[in-house]
C-alpha cells in the first residue's frame, strides 16, 4: 500500500507532483494553485477526476472547497481556477488514454 497526506505533502504552484503512475491504469497528481491561477480551458485523453483537498476553486462553473469532486469524460473541455490558494488531487484514467502520445507502443 502507498499512502499520502494530501493536506501536508510538499507541492509548489506550477510544479505538479506525480504521486503514482501505472501504465494501463491511472496517474494521480497533486496540484497546488495560487489564488487567481488556474488550468486554462483544455482537454485530456483520459477521464479526469478533480478533487479539492484545500482552498476554493471554480471548475467548469462549479464552485467549491474541500470535498468538491468533479469528473470529466475523455476529451471533454474544462478549466479550473483557484479562488483562494488551493490544493487538488487530479486522477487521469486509464493512463495514458487513447490518442495520448505516450500510449504508443513503438
Amino acid at each position: 500500500m502507498e499512502h499520502w497526506d494530501l493536506r501536508t505533502l510538499e507541492v509548489e504552484p506550477r510544479q505538479p507532483r506525480i504521486l503514482h503512475s501505472a501504465r494501463g491504469e491511472a496517474r494521480s497528481i497533486l496540484v497546488a494553485l495560487a489564488a487567481g491561477e488556474g488550468l486554462p480551458d483544455h482537454q485530456v485523453h483520459e477521464r479526469a477526476y478533480v478533487v479539492v483537498i484545500a482552498g476554493e476553486i471554480d471548475v467548469a462553473g462549479a464552485v467549491g472547497g474541500p470535498g468538491l469532486a468533479a469528473m470529466f469524460e475523455p476529451a471533454e473541455r474544462h478549466a479550473v481556477r483557484a479562488l483562494t490558494d488551493a490544493r487538488l488531487l487530479l486522477v487521469l484514467a486509464p493512463w495514458p488514454g487513447e490518442g495520448h502520445p505516450g500510449a504508443r507502443d513503438d
